[in-house]
């Protein structure tokens, strides 16, 4: 098993910035409300101050008192307001992201080639969809707003604090240096720290669904203890790797809890110092403090978001990852007819063992080709690079003079690969019919139904509308394999590629599927990858595949006259 590759730090930027600029007028709101939230908290303070001033020196009546306490009051209520306003927007905002975020994620995931699907860790590709996702919508909808908030604020109050006293301003900054120092020492261990954990989960995803697939298998031959034994380790891989985040954690916290009180307290003491040496005023000293106190809060929302968005880079760093396998989109010309051609192909799963040496073969339209061989030949794999979902090492395999793989590229499905693999997704009937077509009319989608014998729609409660899947009718293998089949008439290719569509099934439901099968070869190209010599017999060809290459080619009759390896592969079927 493969993993996916991690986006380094510039695409990562990148792409924060792609998303970030999808929503600048919206940002820019957010941004000028928080500003003004800011600001109208500066008022409250400062009033303050100014009571206390005004009372020391004894030049304020009661009513003016009084005026400055509505004065506070009204204050708190328009920063209550702006504070509730750009909540809500900053809230939406973070929603937005998050959307574009899981779209993103879902469109490259489908967009990753089957190749590399095969090939990877399932824990890996699914930690990114779910968990990675779920981090990064967090952080966006969460830590960024947050961060921008906090950094807006400290901003303002800095700003102000210089304006009411230098050197009280001066003071302020007292704490700075060691901000700088313990953030810096944090950024620069945490992404691979994060970037190992989330690697770790993978892991353990990974684990847990090999578990439970292959639970059967391990109670058979006895292998509870090996894979108990396997599981421990890959716990402790994943515990070691957050011990390593906790450490990190238990360095920044601490630091930055003393660095908020700090500031305070020096403002505290250098004010009270400046009054008694009457360099400064009651009120502008009241005013500072509390001003400076205010900076507590977003010095800790910001820290606190800032542990998390490098979780959340790290995250964002896998979820870029999954597109760096996606094929960019191509404009192929139109083919030049249905004739399929394979020249000269190689391909190999792992460099240094070929899979297939130099394979030659002509499909004409029309035509019904058995591909036939032991276990092992290459069948398959010849099977997959015809049928586009792979490229070869070397060679080419074209239709109508146009590479396959770029027609499959380019969305084009003019042929498809039918596997004993089905599926059957959560949505009613007429969903998981039209994705092979979103523009059929429902009588295109009824017709392949009965195309296929599909006798069992006509017992559903809500036709096409039906739900099928987890919640809603759930189809029995045939069936399934049936509603595979209609999906593939209403895609309507002009060649089709069998692989076996019903070795995994029971006798009598291979014979319903194999009826349906018959039922969509009409009037199509068919190249039957066969493991059953029975089916072959009745080919216009058959390709006899031994060690990766093509040995024999021609007629059932002209083939066991031959003598053969086909022949001796037909004696060994009929025993």
């Amino acid at each position: 098993m493969t993993r996916l590759p991690i986006a380094d730090r510039r695409e990562v930027r990148r792409a924060a910035t792609r998303l970030l600029r999808g929503e600048r007028p919206a940002l820019a709101v957010v941004l000028l409300l928080t500003a003004l939230s800011a600001l109208s908290a500066l008022v409250g303070p400062y009033l303050l101050g100014k009571i206390v001033g005004g009372v020391e020196g004894g030049s304020l009546t009661l009513s003016t008192v009084d005026r400055l306490a509505l004065g506070v009051l009204g204050a708190a209520v328009v920063h209550l307001l702006l504070v509730r306003y750009s909540g809500l927007l900053t809230a939406r905002l973070g929603e937005r992201f998050l959307a574009s975020l899981r779209e993103e994620a879902v469109t490259r995931t489908l967009a990753l080639p089957a190749r590399v699907v095969d090939r990877l860790s399932t824990g890996d590709l699914l930690t990114r969809v779910t968990s990675d996702v779920g981090t990064v919508g967090q952080a966006l909808r969460d830590s960024v707003p947050e961060v921008l908030a906090g950094a807006m604020h400290l901003v303002v109050v800095f700003v102000a604090v210089f304006w009411l006293d230098p050197v009280l301003g001066l003071v302020s900054l007292a704490g700075m240096p060691f901000v700088v120092w313990v953030v810096r020492w944090y950024l620069v261990r945490a992404r691979d720290a994060y970037l190992a954990e989330s690697e770790a989960n993978g892991d353990v995803a990974e684990m847990s669904a090999a578990v439970g697939e292959g639970s059967r298998t391990i109670e058979t031959y006895g292998l509870r203890d090996r894979m108990v034994a396997a599981a421990d380790g890959t716990v402790a891989r994943s515990y070691r790797a957050r011990l390593r985040t906790l450490r990190l954690r238990n360095v920044l916290f601490p630091v930055t809890t003393f660095v908020n009180m700090l500031p305070t307290a020096l403002v505290l003491v250098a004010g009270g110092f400046l009054y008694a040496a009457d360099s400064t005023r009651i009120e502008v000293v009241v005013t500072a403090v509390l001003w400076v106190w205010r900076l507590v809060e977003p010095m800790d929302r910001i820290l606190f978001w800032v542990e998390f968005l490098q979780r959340g880079g790290a995250s964002f760093a896998r979820i870029e990852g999954i597109g760096a396998h996606v094929e960019p989109a191509i404009s192929v010309r139109e083919p030049d007819g249905d004739r399929i051609e394979v020249s000269g192909v190689r391909y190999s799963y792992v460099d240094g063992h070929e899979v297939l040496h130099g394979v030659d073969l002509v499909v004409q339209p029309g035509e019904r080709l058995a591909i036939v061989g032991v276990s092992g030949a290459g069948k398959s794999t010849l099977g997959r690079l015809i049928a586009g979902v792979d490229r070869p090492a070397e060679g080419s395999v074209l239709v109508g003079g146009v590479p396959i793989a770029d027609l499959t590229a380019a969305g084009e499905q003019r042929i498809v690969l039918v596997t004993q693999e089905h599926h059957v997704f959560i949505g009613t009937v007429r969903e998981n019919l039209a994705m092979a077509a979103p523009d059929a009319p429902d009588a295109r989608l009824l017709d392949a139904l009965s195309t296929v014998d599909a006798r069992w729609f006509a017992d559903l409660p809500q036709g096409l509308d039906t739900l099928l899947g987890a919640g809603g009718v759930e189809l029995d293998p045939a069936q399934a394999q049936q509603l595979a089949l209609a999906r593939v008439e209403v895609a309507d290719p002009h060649t089709l590629v069998l692989d076996e569509a019903t070795s995994s099934l029971d006798p009598a439901t291979a014979r319903h599927a194999e009826r349906a099968i018959a039922a969509v070869r009409e009037r199509r190209t068919v190249i039957a990858i066969a493991h059953r010599l029975q089916t072959a017999r009745d080919a216009d060809r058959i390709a006899v595949v031994d060690a990766g290459r093509i040995v024999e080619l021609g007629s059932h009759d002209d083939l066991v006259a031959r003598d053969g390896t086909y022949a001796t592969l037909w004696r060994s079927w009929h025993g």
